[in-house]
């Protein structure tokens, strides 16, 4: 049994990845306890997890986003931000969070969103007088805003390891992120006071109606989302398809469609779902290990031997999750954790739509916390600055966001109130 964290530590320091890590050391785990037998059940344990409805939303949803970031969408999306906050004081910081906002209704990922913002708004920022050190931090917490404000990649996984309304989670989602992007915005328009931060020139800001024009295609994609959502028309699943014409519409505006294009979407689609899938599946395999061996009913004891009921356990949990993603990929540590501290959470009370918003902007949170942030490494590779002085940078937009989690955690209100609004369950 003691060969068991030895090969889990070899693995890990070879590279090896996550997915096959986790079940190669949990098919070693059964077989060292004689556990073998269970192991002919393991199949059907791996297709019932990744057999979810809701899961069928995801890769459509990524070739969503796919389609529109080669389209060209982003320097659209900027114009119309520039025009409408462009002439305030650190108008430039204002413009990235706005622009992430419409960018979060395309892509539904931050990574994605700092890859695709970093390259455009850090060069810019620096030559207009900005520090590129708070440009490049303001890009990557802005990136944040991406997989709370709907399409999100993380809330289905939620919804499909849960069972929680996907729709319910898409919509109670956008009045956190609109919270989290005017709180960005509060911290860049106090340091913009402070800095003497330039506002956009009268050359600098475009027209207002020529550019939501030339964005309307783009602003056109959370808007159909949402609304199929909203009056019932459609069902996250078929939302997505509809999702992917729009897309094809909008690609097709910018003049950025082809026959290439596509088959590249796709194929990023392919990899980007196959890497998500094949975590679900190595964790469906350590759940089942787990529940064999009462993991499960050993770590519930452990929280009850604390006290911790409602707002404290609520509490209890934003602790680990923001470890949890300082250290992990957020698709691993939500499909790691959620089977674990998820169900006692909503026997306790706990509306399974609030702790989705909760737990999901508290992994977000890790995108952009060293040691590991991964939205701060990618701007650091794709600006070349040096990623501790970025992490330094970041910390005043990190406390910001632990404040606004805090108030999704005492007041469910913020979370709860839109989905009830349109009929939704929120127990």
């Amino acid at each position: 049994m003691y060969l068991i964290p030895i090969a889990f530590i070899v693995l890990l320091i070879s590279g090896t990845a996550f997915a096959y890590l986790m079940g190669a050391v949990s098919v070693l785990t059964f077989v060292a306890l004689d556990k073998t037998p269970f192991l002919s059940i393991l199949p059907q344990r791996i297709f019932s997890q990744l057999d979810v409805f809701a899961f069928m939303a995801m890769p459509l949803f990524i070739l969503t986003a796919e389609i529109m970031s080669r389209a060209g969408v982003t320097r659209s999306l900027i114009d119309f931000a520039m025009s409408i906050v462009g002439r305030l004081r650190g108008g430039l910081g204002h413009v990235n969070i706005l622009t992430s906002v419409f960018f979060a209704g395309i892509s539904g990922s931050a990574v994605a969103d700092s890859a695709a913002l970093s390259r455009t708004f850090v060069p810019e920022m620096k030559a207009r007088g900005y520090d590129p050190y708070y440009a490049g931090a303001i890009t990557a917490a802005s990136s944040m805003i991406g997989p709370i404000i709907p399409p999100s990649i993380i809330m289905i996984i939620y919804g499909g390891l849960t069972g929680a309304s996907v729709a319910a989670l898409f919509i109670a989602g956008v009045l956190p992120g609109l919270l989290l992007a005017a709180s960005l915005m509060a911290l860049n328009g106090v340091v913009a006071a402070i800095k003497g931060l330039p506002g956009g020139t009268a050359n600098d800001v475009p027209r207002f109606l020529p550019s939501l024009l030339n964005a309307a295609p783009a602003l056109c994609l959370p808007v159909v989302i949402l609304g199929s959502l909203v009056f019932g028309l459609a069902t996250p699943t078929e939302g997505s398809a509809i999702a992917v014409m729009v897309a094809l519409a909008a690609g097709q505006f910018y003049k950025g469609l082809s026959l290439r294009m596509i088959l590249e979407a796709v194929e990023a689609t392919a990899r980007m779902t196959g890497t998500i899938f094949i975590i679900l599946a190595a964790i469906s395999v350590l759940g089942y290990l787990a529940g064999q061996l009462g993991w499960s009913s050993a770590l519930a004891d452990w929280v009850e031997s604390f006290g911790l009921t409602g707002t404290n356990y609520l509490l209890f949990l934003v602790f680990i999750f923001l470890i949890a993603g300082m250290f992990m990929d957020t698709p691993v540590a939500l499909t790691l954790l959620i089977p674990l501290f998820a169900p006692q959470a909503m026997e306790q009370g706990i509306s399974s739509i609030q702790l989705g918003i909760v737990l999901c902007f508290n992994l977000c949170v890790g995108l952009i916390t060293p040691p590991l942030g991964k939205c701060l490494v990618v701007v650091s590779a794709l600006t070349k600055l040096n990623y501790w002085r970025l992490a330094f940078a970041a910390l005043p937009f990190i406390a910001v966001q632990v404040l606004v989690l805090l108030s999704l955690v005492f007041w469910p209100a913020i979370t709860l109130t839109l989905p009830s609004l349109f009929g939704f369950s929120v127990n």
